[in-house]
């Protein structure tokens, strides 16, 4: 015994690695045929008594319907196991037939791009379309025109300059505001202009109007004259006169371009005490203005050289202690009204006196001329 044990285990040691796998796979299979044997039995086992119960069943319902009908024997039971397996067989073969049958090919899906190109000729087109019937329609052209800032001229006026028409696009007016801005500044009055909206046809133009820096005089009627340097033909009536204002004697357009130029740059504290402006050329200065304060102040200063010269008036005015005159033609030199009137008088005097003068000496030459055309004619007389 000994032996063949000694043998087996010489044979056992002698396998190679690859019989010792074939037999572990052979052992394997074999107890995997056996395990699906045993799993068969039991399922014909389960069926056997499935079909046991159905063909009590049927015999009881026979039984009460016909009794002298035959309970079926075992060669009926085993055609009816039969048939399930062929009707198993068939439902098998359909489901292979079914797993053989080719698919339907899947369509195939739109690559992005594609789409992206679509859209964009789709969006504008829409758009295009939905903007030309609005076009077409009577509410391309509703707008709604508010002005604000205006104080001098009349609402209708500025939408005047700005020509705007009720048959204009509503949907041109909003991309032109600038253009049609710009056309309101046409109007002389206007210094600035811009135009707002507000969703869905509401416009509103808001404007600043140049300020009214003085009057022109002439007679009795007052014509405002602007920062601009224009004067207004329009006289304005004298109750809507400020309290206090300025008063210009001359309207030469250069001239008074030139004054408001000048006074742009002076400060607000002297610009407020000017009363009036007049044009007093002299022999040396042809364009020397006379300024009258409010407090009867007196300056006389070149129109070419205002807004250089009239600013020092705030360092010599706290030095006056009684209305005087400034004197800054040539230089600057201040001396009292009164002594201004003194020196007038005496102008005055003596310039009646070289009136009176030249009088007297133009009598005294038409007497001689008399006396000597009364001594020819006498003498012409007596050489008759």
């Amino acid at each position: 015994m000994s032996k063949d044990k000694n043998k087996e285990s010489n044979q056992k040691q002698e396998l190679s690695e690859w019989q010792k796998r074939n037999q572990e796979y052979l052992k394997k299979k074999a107890e995997e045929e056996a395990a699906l044997a045993e799993e068969k039995e039991k399922e014909k086992q389960a069926r056997m008594g499935n079909n046991s119960k159905s063909l009590e069943e049927s015999k009881k319902l026979s039984s009460d319907s016909d009794q002298n009908e035959t309970v079926p024997d075992e060669e009926s039971f085993e055609k009816e196991e039969k048939s399930q397996k062929d009707d198993r067989k068939v439902k098998e073969e359909k489901e292979k037939k079914k797993k053989e049958k080719p698919e339907k090919p899947a369509k195939p899906k739109i690559t992005p791009v594609h789409i992206w190109r679509a859209v964009s000729i789709l969006v504008p087109s829409v758009l295009v379309l939905l903007l030309s019937v609005y076009l077409l329609t009577p509410l391309s052209t509703i707008k709604n025109i508010e002005v604000k800032g205006n104080s001098n001229t009349q609402a209708d006026d500025i939408k005047q300059a700005s020509g705007i028409q009720d048959s204009d696009y509503t949907l041109a007016l909003l991309l032109d505001k600038e253009t049609y801005a710009e056309r309101i500044k046409s109007n002389h009055w206007i210094e600035s202009a811009k135009i707002d909206y507000q969703f869905p046809t509401n416009f509103t133009i808001e404007v600043k109007e140049f300020d009214i820096v003085g009057y022109y005089v002439s007679g009795e009627e007052y014509y405002p004259i602007l920062s601009s340097g224009r004067g207004e033909s329009t006289p304005v009536n004298r109750l809507n006169l400020p309290e206090t204002y300025l008063t210009v004697t001359f309207n030469d357009e250069q001239q008074v371009k030139e004054l408001i130029t000048g006074l742009s740059t002076i400060s607000e504290d002297i610009k407020s005490q000017i009363q009036k402006i007049e044009l007093t050329p002299s022999k040396a200065t042809a364009d020397l203005l006379k300024i009258t304060m409010l407090d009867t102040d007196e300056i006389l200063v070149p129109l070419s050289e205002l807004s250089k010269k009239l600013p020092y008036y705030s360092k010599i005015k706290p030095q006056l202690t009684e209305p005087s005159v400034v004197d800054m033609e040539a230089g600057a030199y201040s001396y009292t009204i009164a002594d201004k009137l003194i020196e007038e008088a005496e102008e005055k005097a003596k310039q009646e006196a070289k009136e009176a003068e030249k009088k007297k000496q133009e009598e005294e030459k038409k007497k001689q001329e008399e006396q000597g055309s009364q001594s020819q004619t006498s003498q012409q007389s007596q050489s008759r």
